[in-house]
């Protein structure tokens, strides 16, 4: 971890050594001295090049070791050869912070690879934070300081960026500029072989100049890390996050374009879920919600007001609102009783507030005070259209709104519609601080992130629940298994696993003959469950090993000889132990999955779902990280689509979640303490109104 010192050097630097600059403007070097000169940066500047010629009006020295109390921060732009054998000198100075734009490191395969972890040995050793390599840069609008090699620079405003992708920024920048937004913070991560997003989290998070963190990203290097940082900033400010690589395809291109593995997609929807991280849907969704943010203050509520002078674009945001979590309130009597007062006969006064077609300035700004000042809405959304009516007054109407939202404590954003009769009273909201959008999905989009983020952070703590288990028990079990090269534990295997958490299972007992179980059979009770036992054999259903809902002992008998039978012909290879005679699963219930599997960067992702069809067919899961809080484990629970059935829909029995619950939270401790399990399936569990069992699982030891 980076200390405080070296990431000050690199973000607030009072001398700046640009190594490897010349006099070519077309030198990577010359144009950082440019961009240093251009951006008003008030520190020291020191160009170093062997020829000792001049850069740019200043004296350049042959070596940094010729620097007199240099410390801060150096941009190397030399060969990646080269970059490793100067940073290795500048450690020893020592040197506080490196910003390596050059290209050429784990990128492009084993040789770049090999360099980039040469640069992030010399980082461990010395606390020096390493920007790159293949990077554009930093800018920092506070201290007027461009340290980087984009040409364009940012105007001051309190948005920090991040992206690992330096052409992003670029278009980041393109955007702020036609925008009028400003940012505090403008960092390209690149390769991040030292620095990543967690560092930059860290010290984002409590950066007085940053209102809202946005980034871009491919990859996460220590998701686990990532996790508990995010969780922190959360708490403090807004986190947006654009993350590309969620598919096939997209995974395979980001993994070539940085030379890193990426994870999967669940992993990280869950890692963003859990720390409160805001995913934006594209670069165009990430830019708005940035937008808003900045200069909106968040709502204490869900209730929008939606004020619009055609129905249409309101019946569209409210959709929106409904598929999202923000609710379509109706106004309060008082503000009812005054917008008949000023609205006609045929205005629609219940929300959303169509003023319809004949609305002018003048109704608008008197719609727009009513529902500011009714303490029903949290929220406003004004949606205007180029209508006949209303044409010759849009600028009026914006700058009506702009002096409406200066006495407001509530977020208010507009859906200016049509170009270019609206493009001036567009710029005119958003440079005065109103973001002013094209459709009225987006301005719902931003109203309903805000909304989510005010009640994250406004949220209880989480509740760490810990069950008593036996860790020595379970490891010994695993440790056992490994040695005699068993990598899969299945039935009694698995269960004796599962003891040692105190995970509810069903009373079994293996029957080696049918006379066996017709007396393991009397003593649980009938009816009973018969399937077979083999340690090669994990997914029995799918094979027809199980028969449920057994009687009577002759029921059983020949239950008995039809699944040995059956398996010794469908799979020849198993070796079958006999039967396992297991008690029924409480009355009126219904099936449940929990499996866990081990992300590459983020450890065990817990998945829940109905059984059955729900998971395969239907995808209808939901997922969360180890180590589960009780907020999670009820999260997960409540969030699949099929809840409801579990509830009691349609007269059903309602299911005891707090059994579920319960389960979530041991399976949760078994993924954080026994990193040897690779994958665990606990499929089905039988869970009715007065308990859950496992009835199966099965577990993969690494």
């Amino acid at each position: 971890m980076q200390s405080y010192s070296s990431l000050a050097a690199l973000f607030e630097p009072a001398s700046i050594a640009i190594i490897g600059a010349t006099s070519d403007p077309a030198n990577p070097g010359n144009i950082a001295v440019s961009n240093l000169l251009a951006s008003g940066y008030k520190g020291k500047i020191f160009p170093v090049n062997g020829e000792g010629e001049e850069v740019l009006g200043f004296k350049s020295f042959s070596s940094v070791s010729d620097i007199p109390r240099f410390t801060d921060l150096a941009i190397i732009c030399l060969s990646p050869a080269e970059v490793v054998r100067t940073v290795e000198m500048l450690a020893e100075l020592p040197v506080h912070a490196v910003i390596v734009p050059t290209e050429g490191f784990g990128e492009t395969g084993r040789e770049g690879y090999m360099l980039e972890q040469r640069l992030a040995k010399i980082s461990k050793n010395s606390g020096m934070a390493i920007l790159g390599p293949n990077c554009l840069g930093l800018m920092n609008s506070s201290i007027f300081m461009n340290a980087s090699l984009a040409t364009d620079y940012i105007t001051h405003g309190n948005i920090a960026f991040f992206s690992q992708s330096g052409a992003l920024c670029n278009t980041a920048l393109d955007w702020a500029n036609s925008e009028g937004v400003g940012f505090s913070k403008f960092i390209s991560l690149g390769n991040k072989a030292v620095l990543s997003e967690a560092t930059m989290l860290r010290y984002l998070a409590n950066d007085p100049d940053t209102k809202v963190i946005v980034g871009y990203c491919e990859t996460l290097k220590d998701g686990q890390d990532f996790l508990r940082v995010a969780y922190d900033t959360t708490s403090k400010k807004p986190l947006i996050l654009l993350r590309a690589g969620g598919t096939a395809a997209g995974a395979r291109a980001a993994s070539a374009h940085s030379g890193a593995l990426t994870g999967s997609t669940d992993a990280y929807n869950a890692a963003f879920n859990q720390a409160g991280v805001l995913q934006a849907t594209d670069i165009e969704d990430m830019f708005n919600l940035a937008h808003a943010f900045s200069c909106q203050p968040l709502p204490e509520g869900p209730n929008v007001a939606i004020v619009t002078n055609s129905g249409g674009p309101g019946i569209l945001a409210a959709d929106m609102c409904e598929k999202g979590t923000l609710n379509i309130s109706r106004p309060s009597s008082a503000t009812l009783e005054k917008m008949k007062d000023f609205l006609g006969p045929h205005a629609a006064l219940y929300n959303p507030i169509d003023m319809i077609g004949d609305a002018n300035a003048e109704t608008y700004a008197k719609t727009i005070r009513a529902v500011i000042e009714d303490d029903v809405f949290d929220s406003v959304l004004v949606i205007l259209t180029p209508a006949a009516n209303i044409l010759g007054e849009v600028e009026k109407v914006a700058a009506d709104l702009l002096v409406a939202a200066e006495t407001s404590t509530k977020p208010i954003v507009a859906c200016f519609m049509g170009d270019p009769s609206v493009e001036k009273a567009r710029k005119l909201l958003r440079d005065g601080g109103i973001p002013c959008y094209d459709f009225p999905e987006s301005a719902v989009r931003s109203l309903d992130a805000m909304a989510r983020c005010h009640r994250w952070q406004n949220k209880d703590w989480p509740i760490e629940v810990c069950f008593r288990r036996d860790i020595a028990k379970a490891k010994s079990i695993v440790a056992n298994s490994r040695r005699v090269g068993m990598m899969e534990l299945v039935e009694l295997d698995a269960q004796h696993l599962a003891s040692a958490y105190e995970l509810p299972v069903p009373e079994t007992v293996l029957a080696r003959t049918s006379n066996q179980a017709a007396k393991a059979a009397k003593r649980i009770g009938y009816p009973v469950v018969l399937k077979v036992a083999s340690p090669q054999i994990s997914r029995k259903d799918d094979l027809g090993l199980v028969v449920t809902d057994l009687h009577t002992p002759q029921d059983l008998r020949r239950a008995f000889q039809q699944i040995t039978a059956r398996a010794a012909r469908r799979r020849k290879d198993a070796y079958i132990t006999g039967c396992l005679v297991q008690a029924m699963g409480p009355k009126d219930s219904h099936e449940v999955e929990i499996s866990f599997r081990r992300d590459a960067q983020f450890g065990a992702l817990i998945r829940f779902s109905l059984g059955g069809i729900h998971a395969d067919m239907l995808g209808d899961v939901s997922s969360r990280l180890a180590p589960l809080a009780l907020n999670d484990a009820q999260e997960m629970i409540r969030e699949v689509t099929a809840y409801p059935v579990l509830r009691g829909a349609r007269a059903g029995a309602a299911v005891n979640l707090g059994a579920l619950e319960d389960i979530l939270l041991m399976v949760s401790q078994m993924a954080s303490d026994i990193p040897e399990i690779q994958e665990a399936e606990f499929s089905p569990i039988i869970a009715g109104p007065d308990g859950a069992v496992v009835a199966n699982m099965r577990m993969t030891i690494g």
